[in-house]
C-alpha cells in the first residue's frame, strides 16, 4: 500500500454495521473513510460535490446490495451500480455484501463491478481487496474461490503475508478455513435472524439458543485447528475469535484484530454496543414493581425506540470526536447532551413532520412533545446516573470507578458496568420520549392504535397506568430517592433474559443529602432515627417479650394448669361419688 491515502466512499443502510467498518477501517494505516452514508441518494449527491472539487478525492466505492434481503432491492441495487458505472466509469466499486446468490453476483460483474467479497470476511482479506480493487484489479471471493491477481495480498496491511504463503498447503488450509467460515457465518446469520422473531416459542428458542452455541464452538475450533500459531500471530487472528453476535453487526465490526493492551476508543464503543444490540432482542416486559412510561407500548415499539436511540447516541458520540471535546467539558455538557439525544430521538421516532388531527385541528406531534423539556429533563433526565462518567470511558478510555472499585478499561468488568449504565441511559431516555406523549396525547385514538400494548389500550386503564406513574413521582421525590441518597446508591434499569429488571450501585452521594430539605430531609432523619434506635429497641423488646414470655409460660401458665388439674379432679371425685351412691341405691333392701 502506497504513503498516498486510500479514500473510500462507504455506502450501507445498516447504521452499526456502518459505524463499525468505518472503526475498523481507521485502525488501518493509510485508509480514509471520507464519507459513510445510508442511501443512494446521498451517496450521489456528495460524489457530485466531490466531482465538482477534486475528482481524484474518491478512490474507491465500497456499497451493499440494497439491504441484501428482497430481490426488489436487489434489482435497485443492480440499477444504482449501473448508473455509478455510467457517471464514473473509472471509480472502482467493491460490493461488501452479504448476499451469495451467484446469479447477481454474475450480474454486478458483468456491469463493471470490480470486486466482491462477502460481509463475515476477516479484515487482512478485506484490506487485501478493497487494496487490490482500488489499484485497479479484481477480487471476487466465492466460497473456496477467490479470483485475485498474483500479488494482491503482498500490499495489504503493509505486507503482513507470512513467508510461507505461496506454498500450496497453506493455500488450500487457508481456503478450507475461509470457505468453512463463510458458511458458517452465513448459517450463525439465518439462526440469529430467527432468534430475533418477537413471539417465538419458548422451545423454539431454546432450540436456536442451541444451534447458535454450536455454530459458535464450530468457527471457533475452525480458526484453532486450520491455522498454526504463526499464521495467527502474523495475520493477527486471535484464539478467541468470536462470530457476529447479530446479523445487524456481522463482518468486521465484531473481530478483535489484534491483541493489544488499550483498545481503540470506537472498537471499544463497538464492541459494548455490540452487546447492547444483543440484549435488546431479550423480552422487554418490565418485571420490576415500579412502572415505566414505555410499558404503555408494544414490545416491538419498545425495541424500536431503544435501538433507535442507540443509533442516535452513536451519532453523538461521534460528532463529540470530532468536536475534540475535553474530558472537563462533559460534566458542563452533561444536560445539554440527554436533552439533545432526548429530542433527536422523538424526532426520528414520531417524525418530523408527523401531523394529528384532533378536532379539526391539525397538531404536529413533535413539537408539541418538545413544548415538555423542561419537565422531562427535571422528572427524568437530570435524573439518570453515571453519565458522564460513561461518556468520559467511551470517548477518552478512563476506568469505570463504580461500587467502591475502579474497573481496567479493557477487562470484562469495566464491559459489564458499561453495559448496565448503557442500558438504563437507554430505558431513561425512552421514558422521557414517551411522558410527553402521556401527558397530551394518551387518549388518542390514533396513538393508541399504533403504539399501545392491549392490556393498556382502553380509557380506564390508560389513567390507571397514568395515575400510577404520578404515584412512582411521588414516591420517588419524597421517600425512594432521599432513601438511595442516604444509602449512597444508585438505582438502574437493566435488560436481563426475562425483561427489564432492576439493581443498584454504591455511589458517594454526600454532596446531594446536604442539600435535601423538606420532606426527603425528614425522610433521611426518620431513617437516622430509625437506625439509631432500633437495635436498643429490639433489644428491650426482646428483654420485654422474655419476660412476657415467662409470665405467662412459667407462672399465668402453671396457675392455670394448677386450676385446670383441681378441677379435673373435682369434677373426677364427684362422679366417684355418684356413682358409689348410685351403686348403693340399687342394693336389695
Amino acid at each position: 500500500m502506497s504513503d498516498r491515502p486510500l479514500k473510500l466512499l462507504l455506502i450501507d443502510q445498516d447504521p452499526i454495521f456502518r459505524l463499525g467498518l468505518r472503526i475498523a477501517l481507521e485502525a488501518i494505516p493509510n485508509l480514509e473513510a471520507i464519507a459513510v452514508v445510508e442511501t443512494d441518494t446521498i451517496a450521489l449527491q456528495i460524489l457530485a460535490e466531490i466531482a465538482e472539487k477534486d475528482p481524484n478525492q474518491v478512490n474507491l466505492i465500497v456499497l451493499e446490495f440494497g439491504n441484501g434481503r428482497s430481490t426488489t432491492s436487489q434489482q435497485l441495487g443492480l440499477q444504482f451500480c449501473r448508473q455509478l458505472r455510467a457517471l464514473y466509469p473509472n471509480l472502482p466499486i467493491l460490493l461488501l455484501s452479504s448476499i451469495q446468490e451467484q446469479g447477481l453476483l454474475l450480474a454486478a460483474k458483468s456491469i463493471g463491478i470490480n470486486g466482491y467479497c462477502s460481509k463475515g470476511t476477516p479484515l487482512p482479506e478485506l484490506i487485501a481487496a478493497i487494496q487490490e480493487v482500488a489499484d485497479g484489479g479484481s477480487y471476487w471471493f466465492q466460497d473456496t474461490e477467490a479470483v485475485i491477481t498474483p500479488n494482491s495480498c503482498t500490499d495489504a496491511i503493509n505486507r503482513v503475508s507470512t513467508p510461507y504463503s505461496s506454498l500450496p498447503f497453506f493455500k488450500l488450509r487457508n481456503n478450507l478455513r475461509l470457505s468453512g467460515i463463510a458458511n458458517i457465518d452465513a448459517t450463525l446469520a439465518a439462526v440469529t435472524a430467527q432468534l430475533q422473531t418477537p413471539g417465538l416459542p419458548l422451545l423454539d428458542r431454546a432450540t436456536l439458543a442451541g444451534q447458535r452455541r454450536e455454530l459458535l464452538a464450530a468457527r471457533w475450533l475452525l480458526n484453532r485447528l486450520l491455522v498454526s500459531s504463526q499464521e495467527r500471530q502474523e495475520e493477527q487472528i486471535p484464539l478467541a475469535d468470536e462470530p457476529p453476535l447479530t446479523p445487524l453487526l456481522s463482518g468486521d465490526i465484531q473481530k478483535r484484530q489484534t491483541v493489544l493492551p488499550l483498545l481503540s476508543p470506537g472498537t471499544l464503543q463497538s464492541a459494548l454496543f455490540t452487546s447492547c444490540v444483543a440484549k435488546l432482542q431479550f423480552p422487554l416486559r418490565n418485571i420490576t414493581d415500579i412502572p415505566l412510561e414505555i410499558d404503555i407500548f408494544r414490545e416491538d415499539k419498545k425495541r424500536e425506540l431503544l435501538y433507535l436511540i442507540l443509533q442516535k447516541l452513536a451519532e453523538q458520540l461521534d460528532e463529540l470526536r470530532t468536536s475534540q471535546i475535553e474530558i472537563n467539558q462533559l460534566y458542563e455538557l452533561q444536560n445539554t447532551l440527554l436533552c439533545d439525544l432526548w429530542q433527536a430521538a422523538i424526532t426520528d421516532f414520531f417524525g418530523k413532520f408527523s401531523r394529528l388531527k384532533i378536532t379539526n385541528q391539525k397538531i404536529e406531534i413533535v413539537n408539541l412533545l418538545l413544548q415538555n423539556t423542561e419537565i422531562v429533563q427535571r422528572d427524568i433526565l437530570n435524573q439518570i446516573p453515571l453519565v458522564c462518567e460513561f461518556y468520559s470511558y467511551l470517548l477518552f478510555q478512563t476506568e469505570l470507578n463504580i461500587d467502591n472499585t475502579s474497573y481496567p478499561v479493557v477487562s470484562a468488568e469495566a464491559k459489564s458496568q458499561a453495559l448496565m449504565i448503557l442500558e438504563n441511559l437507554l430505558i431513561q431516555v425512552a421514558n422521557g420520549v414517551v411522558q410527553p406523549l402521556l401527558n397530551y396525547l394518551a387518549d388518542v385514538e390514533e396513538i393508541k392504535q399504533k403504539f399501545y400494548g392491549r392490556q393498556l389500550i382502553s380509557t380506564r386503564e390508560i389513567e390507571r397506568f397514568r395515575n400510577d406513574l404520578s404515584w412512582k413521582y411521588r414516591l420517588r421525590n419524597y421517600i425512594n430517592e432521599p432513601k438511595a441518597i442516604f444509602e449512597s446508591r444508585y438505582e438502574l434499569f437493566v435488560i436481563a433474559s426475562r425483561g427489564i429488571a432492576n439493581t443498584s450501585v454504591y455511589a458517594p452521594r454526600n454532596q446531594e443529602l446536604v442539600k435535601l430539605s423538606n420532606i426527603p430531609l425528614v425522610v433521611t432523619l426518620l431513617l437516622e432515627f430509625s437506625d439509631a434506635i432500633a437495635p436498643r429497641l429490639k433489644s428491650l423488646l426482646a428483654v420485654f417479650g422474655s419476660g412476657i414470655v415467662f409470665i405467662l409460660t412459667q407462672i399465668v401458665g402453671r396457675g392455670l394448669g394448677l386450676i385446670g388439674r383441681g378441677i379435673l379432679q373435682g369434677i373426677g371425685s364427684v362422679s366417684s361419688v355418684e356413682k358409689n351412691f348410685k351403686r348403693n341405691s340399687d342394693r336389695p333392701k
